[in-house]
């Protein structure tokens, strides 16, 4: 960055709405605009150190893994008419302390789970606490602030049955899933990366709506009706007055170059820096919008995270080819820690402040 104290990279940005039926725009209660903003290079970041962190992963911790650069950690998300308040590792305890948090979704998730892990282990390095991994679900325990904060791997958010037939993706049940989100205080949901896959990382043989099942139908349609069965789902099972509820945006991945116009880049490899608005071409996101439309169309109140334009202009802060040590393979889809996924608990613990 050179002289320069300050580098500004303008870009589209995040927003929380807080949606219900009625209401699905930004509720007045909001303090200012926040996904009115800017990318600003600052040297105080990251909020943590990725080699003392122990919850961290190999695939997100992009430094241990041979990567040469540390610039992609040192930006915050600044809002143009107002400030989003640093990480306040004490404020976050006090509202979550004596609770119980579940991150629900695909390993997009789980990078957010890990992000927040470290944020609070950033702020108290001598707190207690505990690991468990239990087939699909892990969990963090700080029995100090008598907090306990999850991960469940639900990469649909609808279940997946076993049958005669074969593996059945079931749009219209959430009966087996549902079972771990009871009793929990906090729920963030995530979905939409695992509805693309097909042939050998397709986890389902079938998808079955209604009595029909098939072998495939048009993923985005089938990623709504998915959508709409669990939002139905909280509409009739959830307290939001005593449960908060989240959904994580549609995190971007960047493995076409030609979207910022550099069809020669062997995908995100080798980006070290934000993009600018100028540079970016990629369209609209058709999940993120069935998304807002989805949650825009419920009864009872949710926050979501729209984390999808803000994230987008950081082609930067994905492994690349840091996702393991050996440098194999490429990793256009996750984020390195510390990295954006902070910048999305930042704006959690906004939402938290204000709800």
């Amino acid at each position: 960055m050179g002289s320069c104290a300050v580098a500004v990279f303008t870009v589209l940005a995040v927003t929380f709405l807080s949606l219900s039926a009625k209401h699905a725009d930004v509720q007045k209660k909001e303090f200012c605009n926040l996904y009115d903003g800017k990318w600003v290079f600052d040297e105080s970041y990251p909020l943590y150190d990725s080699k003392r962190c122990p919850f961290l992963l190999r695939q997100f911790n992009c430094l241990g893994n041979g990567r040469p650069d540390r610039v992609y950690q040192k930006y915050r998300w600044q809002p143009n008419q107002c400030n989003l308040q640093r990480w306040n590792g004490k404020e976050f305890i006090r509202r979550v302390k004596g609770k119980r948090m579940m991150f629900v979704g695909d390993s997009i998730s789980m990078n957010q789970w890990q992000s927040l892990a470290c944020m609070i282990h950033g702020a108290f390095p001598r707190a207690v606490h505990t690991t468990r991994k239990l087939g699909l679900l892990s969990t963090i325990v700080f029995p100090q602030f008598n907090f306990t904060m999850m991960y469940s791997r639900n990469a649909f958010l609808v279940d997946i049955t076993k049958e005669e037939t074969g593996r059945v993706l079931k749009l219209n049940s959430v009966a087996g899933s549902s079972k771990q989100w009871l009793g929990i205080d906090i729920l963030v949901f995530d979905t939409w990366h695992w509805w693309l896959h097909t042939g050998r990382k397709q986890p389902w043989d079938l998808i079955q709506y209604g009595n029909v099942k098939r072998k495939d139908m048009d993923r985005l349609v089938a990623y709504e009706k998915a959508l709409r069965t669990m939002t139905r789902w909280i509409d009739q099972n959830i307290n939001t007055d005593k449960v908060k509820i989240f959904f994580q945006g549609v995190s971007p991945d960047h493995w076409n170059a030609t979207q910022w116009g550099k069809p020669e880049l062997q995908r995100c490899s080798g980006e070290r820096q934000p993009f600018t608005l100028q540079m970016y071409r990629g369209g609209e996101n058709l999940p993120e919008s069935v998304l807002e439309e989805v949650l825009g169309d419920m009864k009872k109140p949710v926050h979501l995270l729209k984390i999808t334009a803000l994230s987008q202009f950081r082609v930067d802060g994905h492994p690349s080819i840091y996702g393991n040590p050996k440098k194999i393979g490429m990793d256009c889809t996750h984020w390195c820690l510390p990295g954006i996924p902070d910048v999305w608990n930042q704006l959690l613990q906004e939402t938290l402040i204000r709800a």
